[in-house]
């Protein structure tokens, strides 16, 4: 099967198109004929491994030196179940199913770079939402579980005034929808060609973080939430943190490990369905472009997710 493999870790071309053995499903597991992944940041930094000496070595002990471990990347899975094995109950061949590889901070499966992957049924993995295409569900799982990480860290009261920095971005926007869900009044902090997509997806007001004084522009909220981490920063971001009521809150998703429970995936796939969120879709790529979307994900400005067609 074709599959992308990262040789080692780098610049975007350490990601080449090879041909590799085609899995097959251990007893508990199934096998997908993956139509969609998602290049996420959190591939790029991986990809990338350009953290300073301590924590990269870290990294490097959990994930492999050199190189990955598991050379093929991808955490994120939308296809068709192609096999299963004997003991797997909760899926049947021909199923349109949508996946994340972890299901908690040690329990992760990469592998979505690719034709093929086999997962366990027991992982966070579903039915995909009928109404979305193999393209929409693929950009569900990685912001939507990172949003409902930081959502779980809040308890929002209705009218509770929320300022989400980073707001168009792939955890961003589905921040928005579930922190509006709950009953917020949202101030998003993006860039002003982002406006109207926030808006539509419940930001009440806006806030465009490239005007030389958009410090000016910040009211004071019961939870402000960096969306975005310590890779960048700006006076918006650091006068941001102190913009809080006497009993607000600043969150951001650099602190701790996120967690990514079964319940959250499953909450995700009912608010697809209902269509209380939706995906937000910046560009698709085909699988032979995976160093041009792994580019254009580096310089920080897409909108939403950035999908891998295959």
């Amino acid at each position: 099967m074709k599959a992308i493999e990262c040789l080692k870790y780098g610049d975007a071309e350490n990601l080449v198109l090879s041909h590799v053995e085609k899995p097959t499903p251990k007893d508990d597991e199934v096998l997908i004929k993956i139509h969609a992944t998602s290049v996420t940041t959190s591939d790029v930094l991986l990809r990338r491994m350009n953290q300073p000496t301590i924590p990269r070595f870290i990294l490097q002990l959990i994930f492999g030196f050199g190189g990955p471990r598991n050379p093929i990347l991808g955490m994120v899975t939308s296809g068709i179940v192609e096999r299963k094995g004997k003991d797997v109950r909760s899926f049947n061949v021909g199923d349109n199913v949508f996946a994340f590889g972890s299901v908690s901070p040690v329990n992760r499966r990469f592998g979505s770079y690719s034709e093929y992957i086999c997962l366990p049924e027991d992982w966070n993995l579903a039915l995909k939402p009928a109404n979305l295409t193999f393209e929409e569900a693929a950009a569900i799982p990685y912001g939507g579980l990172l949003a409902t990480h930081l959502l779980s860290k809040m308890s929002i009261n209705r009218g509770d005034k929320v300022l989400i920095y980073g707001a168009s971005g792939s955890i961003g926007t589905m921040l928005i929808q579930l922190a509006k869900n709950a009953g917020a009044d949202i101030t998003g902090v993006c860039s002003s060609r982002n406006f109207d997509l926030v808006k539509s997806l419940g930001c009440d007001q806006v806030i465009d973080y490239t005007l030389t004084n958009a410090e000016s522009k910040l009211e004071t909220y019961q939870y402000v939430i960096d969306t975005v981490g310590n890779s960048k920063s700006s006076l918006l971001k650091e006068r941001s943190k102190k913009a809080l009521t006497s009993n607000g809150k600043y969150i951001s998703i650099d602190q701790g490990t996120p967690s990514t429970p079964r319940q959250s995936f499953r909450l995700l796939k009912t608010l697809s369905e209902q269509e209380i969120i939706r995906p937000i879709i910046d560009r698709v790529f085909p699988l032979e472009k995976i160093v041009d979307a792994h580019k254009y994900v580096e310089m920080g400005h897409k909108r939403g997710s950035v999908i891998i067609a295959i």
